[in-house]
């Protein structure tokens, strides 16, 4: 086992990083809208909108990313012609877009879950409250439950992060410069095998476990909130 490869190869460690929390970050802010949607859905009268969330979030759970990434890179951008420029000078952006949208379409099958249970966790008695004083059934997701539901939602999305952090090394298949694409081609160039595969399992522990540690502090001062 040798890190000599350091000098010479860090650049695609270092641009890994930051192409990884890039990816994470841009596909929870990105899952948050249609899971919110899926969440509404699940929670509606109707049978229909039911069954379409219902089936759309257990075939996304329910197949591997990997093949969920594929299909959306070569399959469903594989005949659009994306332009092939670089984002902030290392983001190729015709793999950086089907990526992202593969990876937010997965993550908000997730996301829609939490929400769900968020909004569940709400007493019920604030919502038969808000309808006794003329409310309409959006003007109190809206007004009364949602904003309620976000304080059960925001340590879930966090924790949703931290596996994104982990899991966007499934887009190294499809050429994706992430961080575990920097360790392949570095083991590719090099032919050190243990270097780089340890070097970028501890840069992804530096990337998650500051992320866990705030989101067990952010998760303490909200139980200590709900004591007072």
């Amino acid at each position: 086992m040798s890190f000599s490869f350091l000098p010479e190869y860090w650049p695609y460690f270092r641009d890994g990083v930051y192409y990884t929390l890039v990816l994470a970050f841009l596909t929870v802010v990105i899952a948050v809208i249609p899971a919110i949607c899926l969440a509404l859905m699940r929670l509606s009268k109707s049978k229909i909108l039911r069954f379409i969330s219902g089936a759309f979030i257990e075939i996304i759970r329910g197949t591997p990313m990997l093949v969920q990434v594929s299909i959306i890179y070569y399959g469903v951008f594989g005949a659009v012609k994306l332009p092939n420029y670089m984002l902030f000078g290392f983001m190729n952006f015709a793999m950086f877009l089907p990526c992202i949208i593969a990876l937010a379409i997965n993550s908000s099958a997730y996301v829609a879950e939490v929400i769900r249970a968020g909004i569940l966790a709400v007493d019920r008695g604030q919502t038969e409250a808000a309808r006794s004083l003329g409310m309409t059934q959006g003007q109190c997701m809206r007004m009364i439950v949602l904003p309620q539901a976000v304080k059960n939602i925001l340590p879930a999305l966090g924790n949703e992060f931290v596996t994104l952090v982990k899991e966007s090394s499934i887009c190294s298949t499809i050429g994706v410069s992430e961080l575990m694409f920097g360790a392949n081609l570095t083991r590719g160039a090099t032919y050190q095998t243990m270097g780089p595969l340890l070097l970028a399992a501890a840069l992804y522990l530096c990337m998650t476990f500051p992320a866990s540690k705030l989101l067990g502090y952010v998760e303490r001062r909200m139980r200590r909130g709900d004591a007072r």
